[in-house]
């Protein structure tokens, strides 16, 4: 559902929209972890460096001091806490491993890292809560700048008015975010939701749009499909660059090279996958469908890649070894009835 279009100069309509790729500006990531804290509309441009705000302050620190003592490339950021959502100040919840503890305060931020983010281990003096469902993050850091200021309540709200009209308020909820770089690239968005395998996908957006907020609620959350026109990158491997990071880098329906583009959709599961250049071959998707990769020629020397998906049945090695007996019968037909021709 669209509402009114902010400022020009900030806003969905401003001259920079759309003007460069978005693919492979999310720097590569293991984990993320959200600190809840307070209203959005409180903080500071730089709210991990205030003195007004020790706990956001003092995580920062921590993790700057223990960045290298870390397993995992983690993330951390601050987003709001909002008790009529059930988020409180102190909450933290990690991603991809869908855990939220409660009472982070200053005195514990050490045992925090020590047990939960260095060590891997349950935190001894929280109680972990699995979190289900899916979480989306928009950037809505004013303060810091104008641009995300603008375009980031007016997506929360066009959020918020989609779920509930879809009747997924106890399925998906909306937060907003501190600084998570790329403000130029406004309204900015994350995605943590189940992949069709069932592992926790991390999917971050650009240039997003409150008429695009259907497609990432019908698209992305609901069938796991990628929507590459907005895509800035994920969580795990960085897609590589060569065939597929290339197709992936569009702007504004463009591929790299100004072609034209349809908004084709492309499964999260395969996003991240590694891609190689010129290769053939078949791969079993989700729910029985095969897909098979070749490629064809096309115009100026270049080669593109076709990709069929169908519903292939599955043979039994039974069924192999009645055609191959049925074709060694009509062989064998022939054969008698060319020799009783010539006899004759």
């Amino acid at each position: 559902m669209a509402a009114d279009n902010p400022s020009t100069d900030n806003g969905f309509t401003r001259p920079e929209m759309y003007t460069e790729n978005l693919a492979g500006t999310v720097d590569a990531y293991d984990r993320h972890v959200f600190l809840y804290y307070k209203n959005h509309l409180s903080w500071p441009p730089r709210v991990e460096a205030s003195d007004d705000h020790p706990l956001p302050k003092l995580v920062a620190a921590t993790m700057k001091a223990r960045k290298n003592d870390f397993t995992l490339k983690t993330k951390i950021t601050v987003c709001e806490a909002r008790e009529e959502a059930g988020f409180s100040d102190g909450d933290v919840l990690i991603f991809p491993e869908m855990i939220k503890y409660r009472g982070l305060v200053e005195s514990n931020v050490e045992s925090f890292f020590e047990d939960v983010l260095v060590n891997g281990k349950p935190w001894a003096i929280g109680v972990p809560e699995i979190l289900t469902g899916s979480h989306v993050y928009v950037c809505a850091h004013g303060s810091r700048d104008v641009r995300c200021g603008t375009c980031g309540p007016v997506l929360i709200n066009n959020f918020n008015e989609e779920i509930e009209l879809r009747g997924l308020k106890d399925q998906i909820s909306v937060t907003a975010c501190s600084h998570i770089g790329g403000h130029k690239y406004a309204g900015n968005v994350i995605i943590y939701s189940p992949g069709p395998d069932g592992k926790t996908t991390g999917h971050w957006y650009g240039y997003v749009t409150p008429n695009d907020v259907p497609d990432l609620l019908d698209q992305h959350i609901a069938k796991g499909e990628v929507i590459h026109r907005l895509w800035r990158g994920q969580m795990g491997p960085s897609v590589p660059e060569g065939k597929g990071a290339t197709d992936q880098k569009l702007s504004n329906g463009e591929l790299a090279n100004g072609e034209h583009v349809d908004k084709t959709e492309k499964s999260i599961e395969s996003a991240s996958v590694n891609r190689e250049e010129n290769v053939t071959g078949c791969c079993q998707g989700v729910n029985g469908v095969s897909c098979c990769s070749f490629p064809i020629p096309a115009q100026n020397n270049k080669t593109k890649e076709r990709k069929i998906c169908k519903n292939w049945p599955t043979l039994k090695e039974s069924d192999v070894l009645t055609a191959v007996g049925v074709l060694g019968a009509l062989a064998a037909v022939a054969v008698a009835y060319k020799l009783y021709r010539r006899s004759g």
